[in-house]
């Protein structure tokens, strides 16, 4: 229950796209649940009374996040607000990483100058993810040190997921190794909870999986070429057709609600 320690949020918003609409989390038949109604959970269970909306839609960029969703999240007056946007960005190959920082740091300040307490995410090293995207983690390190930079601006939480080990184990992503699966989203959750100091989170989210035999290197290089195949090979077509994973959808959680029960 909210207390002197801990007083509360009373609404929640999230903002972002596919990490924070939940896409690995569930699947379009039994709905997506992710890390953000994983951690409207472990708030509810702090404070029954919570409200929360989740206005994120995948595919969409740190300048679709800010002009879609700023809005919308600021007539909601949260209490809290989580904006993590930018990883579609730096995947492009015209990656403006001050760009996408200015987009994150204007939502920043409009939620934080609202009254809202705003967190965000640091991003893993996607190299240790999936091997051929290795050329990518100089860009991975200057956002989070721009996002970072930016978040202490304006009092912003940063949820250091990407200093742990943990964080690039292969068993916390889909097969994709763009989204988080389920155990992902648990984790980013619980370590969220944690930074915001929940009644009842703790580190456990830091510990390591158990071990595990490592494929040899005859595997490894089929894995890769399985995933370039089913995966790379399609979102660079898409980009070709300035085409979206988001294109026509909308946010799933545009209202507050209450939050329910977590599921089995």
């Amino acid at each position: 229950m909210p207390s002197a320690e801990y007083p509360g949020f009373g609404r929640y918003v999230a903002l972002g796209d596919s990490q924070t609409e939940g896409v690995g989390d569930g699947d379009e038949t039994t709905g997506l649940r992710g890390w953000a109604d994983r951690l409207a959970e472990h708030l509810a269970a702090a404070e029954p009374g919570l409200r929360y909306a989740n206005l994120a839609v995948r595919g969409r960029l740190a300048r679709q996040v800010r002009a879609e969703q700023l809005a919308p999240a600021l007539a909601l007056r949260p209490g809290l607000a989580t904006v993590v946007a930018g990883f579609n960005d730096l995947l492009r190959p015209r990656f403006d990483p001050a760009a996408v920082t200015a987009d994150l740091e204007a939502m920043f300040a409009a939620l934080t100058a609202s009254g809202a307490r705003v967190a965000t995410l640091a991003f893993p090293d996607i190299g240790r993810i999936a091997p051929m995207a290795r050329p990518l983690a100089p860009r991975v390190a200057d956002l989070n040190t721009r996002v970072r930079a930016a978040a202490a601006r304006h009092g912003v939480t940063v949820v250091e997921t990407a200093g742990y080990p943990v964080s690039t184990d292969p068993r916390l992503w889909t097969a994709d190794r763009l989204h988080a699966g389920p155990l992902g989203h648990e984790r980013i959750a619980a370590a969220a909870a944690h930074a915001l100091g929940v009644p009842g989170s703790g580190d456990a989210w830091t510990h390591p999986l158990p071990d595990r035999p490592l494929p040899g290197a005859p595997a490894a290089v089929a894995a890769e070429l399985r995933w370039a195949a089913g995966f790379l090979g399609p979102w660079a077509v898409r980009r070709l057709r300035g085409r979206s994973s988001g294109d026509g959808r909308s946010a799933k959680r545009p209202l507050l609600l209450p939050v329910a029960p977590p599921g089995p």
